[in-house]
């Protein structure tokens, strides 16, 4: 009952407005962010590095689709669940618990290309996006969770392509299995 209550209460404290809502940038830059449970105010959310609570905000054009991109850094082994507004976006990967020996970076670049540390990809339609998180899962050590790390998000958006690209595309391969065919007919 009681981890019903927190997990509730961790829950609605990822989804209240918050305090503070940056721009993210929609050319592949990171933005990044903290968790620290064991500092005011004792939460699991994002924050900024005053640790007031913090979400991302960006308009995504019509006829543009985003990628959006979360990493842990710090020390591996931290996941989190990602929201666009109130609606779950998803969960970043499992990660290698990586505890105070284990593998630690603060470059976002970094921990992307290292499979230990926990990230996720998620897709974002044409409109105004507000995305926050919440870290659900800690890396450990001999005392248990840490329950504070750092992370990094980063947005790329892309023209969506047409339906006569895809068109293109399929009459294109067609072809090459068509001369693929008669040429391995006529050896």
């Amino acid at each position: 009952m009681r981890s019903t209550l927190l997990a509730a209460a961790l829950t609605l404290a990822a989804l209240s407005p918050a305090a503070q809502a940056a721009t993210l940038p929609t050319d592949g830059n990171w933005a990044g962010f903290t968790v620290d449970a064991n500092l005011p105010p004792y939460g699991f959310g994002w924050t900024d590095d005053n640790g007031a609570a913090l979400s991302f905000s960006v308009t995504i054009a019509t006829g543009q689709i985003g990628t959006l991109t979360v990493v842990d850094a710090g020390f591996s082994g931290d996941r989190f669940r990602v929201y666009d507004g109130a609606a779950l976006l998803g969960s970043t990967s499992v990660a290698v618990n990586g505890d105070t020996a284990g593998a630690i970076t603060f470059d976002y670049d970094a921990a992307l290309a290292d499979s230990s540390f926990s990230r996720g990809q998620f897709k974002l339609g044409a409109g105004t996006h507000v995305i926050s998180g919440l870290m659900f899962a800690s890396t450990t050590d001999a005392f248990g969770p840490l329950n504070a790390t750092i992370g990094g998000l980063k947005l790329t958006v892309s023209p969506v392509p047409e339906p006569a690209t895809y068109a293109t595309l399929l009459i294109g391969l067609g072809l090459l299995i068509g001369a693929l065919r008669r040429r391995s007919a006529s050896v």
